[in-house]
């Protein structure tokens, strides 16, 4: 395998961009460990996945192009589809969770849905076994 050696700034650079992916990637971990609830824990995965995905996409960018190979496009592509998609995906998660939380009853910010009604699953249970006989 061929060695390349890099200026004393890209290797400083590459290396500052990976520790900071690798803490942050680290610190959400942690998070995802420590917190209780699921709605507190989505958060932490949401921030390893962009923030840590960045950085590391920067210090890739770095060493592509310190070595003479050309401008990494591919490392930047993926970064902008995980910041795409990490939101999108978060937000579903999200409310896929409280739905479930409000048809269980627990106690969680009301519905501002017109559609779906705010009541738990056992007060639509009994609601249609009353309304049943009346048929």
């Amino acid at each position: 395998m061929n060695e390349v050696q890099l200026p004393m700034w890209a290797e400083v650079l590459i290396a500052i961009f990976v520790l900071g992916g690798a803490t942050i990637a680290f610190l959400g971990s942690l998070g995802l460990m420590r917190l209780k609830s699921y709605f507190e824990r989505v958060h932490a995965p949401s921030i390893i996945a962009t923030m840590g995905c960045w950085l590391i996409m920067w210090a890739t960018f770095v060493f592509f192009s310190a070595t003479g190979q050309g401008l990494a496009l591919h490392a930047l592509l993926i970064a902008v589809f995980i910041a795409v998609t990490v939101p999108i995906t978060t937000i579903f998660l999200m409310r896929a969770a409280l739905f479930r939380a409000r048809r269980a009853g627990r106690d969680v910010p009301p519905s501002v849905s017109r559609v779906v009604p705010n009541q738990p699953q056992a007060e639509e249970a009994s609601n249609a076994e009353s309304e049943a006989p009346n048929k």
